[in-house]
Parts: structure tokens; C-alpha cells; sequence
């Protein structure tokens, strides 16, 4: 067997999925309404989705617009007073004091009046659910007509450029796995293959033992084929390697492990190898065989299994 050069590749399947939703929540409670998308509407970002209204945001409206006419009210008689008080010191007719005491009411009464304005507008506002990205709406938490609570989930929503491919990685395959590595993913039932690139590799593994990692896009813009759902063949390439060729038939597996027959002088003999990529009809050994080492391969099963008859003949 001679050895050649050659590039292994870190197989698995993984699926295109978000890297993360966003809950659109109501800020107040009241009422939903105007609630016109549905799952799958495409929004843009600060779009209007829905509307609280009903008597607890009423109630609310009417509690804060008090607040400002108060408030209002303060300031404009703030105002006229520290006119007076000003004419007055001009005349002599009033102090020092009492005019830093007639401009410090107007401060703070302005300052009172400028914050009830900002809440008015704040409700304003909030009392609007608006798409806070541009994406996709996922599936619709609450329906027009509904009582929300303040904080309550209205609507899912992805964001169109949250999405990424998830895949796992088992047993020594996961060792080689590093952040940057680069590879291609082809969906399923795709003729084209796109780049990749390893984003994210989990610190723990998962409940089935295996490495999760999460890979984005080699190139800046999402290719085309690049859907939410869709499965395809994943392929990491590690550094090349110096292996040695066998004819893929040679290869024998018995109780979970790969074995061959070697030619030796005393007879053939089994060697346990660990077989590694395949290049047409032949496979890569990435240990258990050296360069100019023979092995069988026309009816090499049989061989192999030569004496199975003597092993389960039963005793007489």
C-alpha cells in the first residue's frame, strides 16, 4: 500500500435556524388592537404592529394629562410671578431675595412641566407596539381584542439577519473543531454549496454527547438557499495529511470495530485500523497500517470469517 496526501473532512448535518427570536411586548396594559399581521407577515424595523387602548389606558391617559395641565398651570403662574417680582426690584419694591426666590419657583415649575410633557409623549408612544427590527413575525402570542397585562409578550418576531446553521459534532471528529474554521454547507436537494465559517463552538456538550456549533456565512450577505428550516450536508476540512490507500473492500467491520487481513510469511493475520476519508473506490487508514504494508482484498470477508463455521458448530 503506498500512502498519498490527503485532506480529511469533519462530516454532519445541520439545519438553518435563528440565532436568537425577539418577543414584542406591551409596554402598558390595556386592550390589543389593530393588530394586522399574521405569522410570516415580513415587517420592517419601527413599524406599527398594534395599538393598547381600551379604559386602563384610558384611565392612564387621563391621570397623566391632569399631571400636565398641573403642571402647565405652575409653570405659567411661575412665569407671571417672576415678572412681577422683577418689575417690582426695578421700582425697589422688593428684594434680592424674593427675586431668587420667584426664579428658582420658575425653575423647578418648568422643570416639573418639561417631565410631564416627556411621560405625555412617552404614552404616546408606548401605547403603540412597533417592530423594534426589521424580520419575520413567528407566531402571534395574543389577539386583537385581547386583554394584555404591561410586560406581556404580544408577538415572536426573527430577525432577517439572525439566522445561522446549528450542527453536532461526536467523539473525536469534535477534538479538530475550532472558531474560524472554514467549510461548506450544501441543502438538501441543492446541486450548489455554499462557504461557511464556525462562529461559535457550545462549552459544554449536549444532552446526546455531542459538540453543538453554530456557523455563519463565509462572504458578507446571506447566499441564496439561505431559509429558515433547511437541512443540509455540513463539511469542515482539517490540514492535510499523509495516510496510507486501501481498496475500500478490503475493509472488514466486526463488533463495532474496522479490521484487515494482512499478508504475512506465517500467514495472513488481522491488524485493526481506524479508516478515515474515502477518494473514489479507495479509503484513507488514519491508523493500523504502514506504507508497503500487503492486504487482502479479493474475498476478504471470507477469509476474514474463514473459521465462523468452527466457532458455532455445536458439541455433539
Amino acid at each position: 500500500m503506498t500512502a498519498r496526501r490527503v485532506v480529511p473532512e469533519l462530516q454532519a448535518y445541520g439545519q438553518i435556524e435563528p440565532i436568537a427570536v425577539v418577543r414584542v411586548r406591551a409596554v402598558f396594559a390595556g386592550t390589543l388592537s389593530r393588530l394586522d399581521v399574521v405569522p410570516g407577515s415580513v415587517v420592517q424595523a419601527g413599524a406599527a404592529l398594534a395599538r393598547i387602548g381600551g379604559p386602563r389606558m384610558r384611565a392612564l391617559a387621563v391621570a397623566r394629562e391632569q399631571v400636565l395641565r398641573s403642571a402647565s398651570a405652575r409653570e405659567a403662574a411661575a412665569g407671571r410671578t417672576l415678572d412681577i417680582v422683577r418689575r417690582q426690584f426695578q421700582a425697589r419694591l422688593a428684594t434680592a431675595q424674593q427675586l431668587d426666590a420667584a426664579q428658582a419657583e420658575w425653575a423647578a415649575a418648568g422643570a416639573a412641566a418639561r417631565t410631564a410633557r416627556a411621560r405625555w409623549k412617552e404614552l404616546e408612544a408606548l401605547r403603540i407596539v412597533r417592530a423594534p427590527a426589521s424580520g419575520t413575525v413567528l407566531a402571534l402570542r395574543a389577539a386583537d381584542g385581547e386583554q394584555v397585562g404591561a410586560g406581556q409578550a404580544v408577538l415572536t418576531l426573527q430577525p432577517a439577519t439572525g439566522l445561522w446553521i446549528r450542527a453536532s459534532y461526536y467523539g473525536a471528529d469534535a477534538a479538530p473543531l475550532h472558531v474560524g474554521m472554514q467549510g461548506t454547507f450544501r441543502p438538501a436537494g441543492g446541486d450548489a454549496s455554499f462557504p461557511v465559517r464556525v462562529a461559535a463552538i457550545s462549552p459544554a456538550l449536549a444532552a446526546d454527547g455531542g459538540l453543538r456549533i453554530g456557523l455563519l456565512p463565509a462572504g458578507h450577505a446571506a447566499p441564496p438557499g439561505w431559509r429558515d428550516g433547511q437541512w443540509g450536508r455540513l463539511s469542515l476540512p482539517e490540514p492535510a495529511q499523509r495516510m496510507v490507500m486501501v481498496p475500500t473492500q478490503a475493509l472488514i467491520l466486526d463488533s463495532g470495530r474496522w479490521w484487515v487481513l494482512l499478508h504475512a510469511p506465517g500467514g495472513d493475520t488481522r491488524q485493526a485500523v481506524v479508516p478515515g476519508p474515502t477518494q473514489g473506490w479507495r479509503t484513507a487508514i488514519v491508523s493500523g497500517l504502514k506504507a508497503g504494508q500487503q492486504v487482502v482484498v479479493t474475498d476478504a470477508f471470507l477469509e476474514y470469517h474463514r473459521g465462523i463455521a468452527r466457532d458455532y458448530t455445536p458439541p455433539d
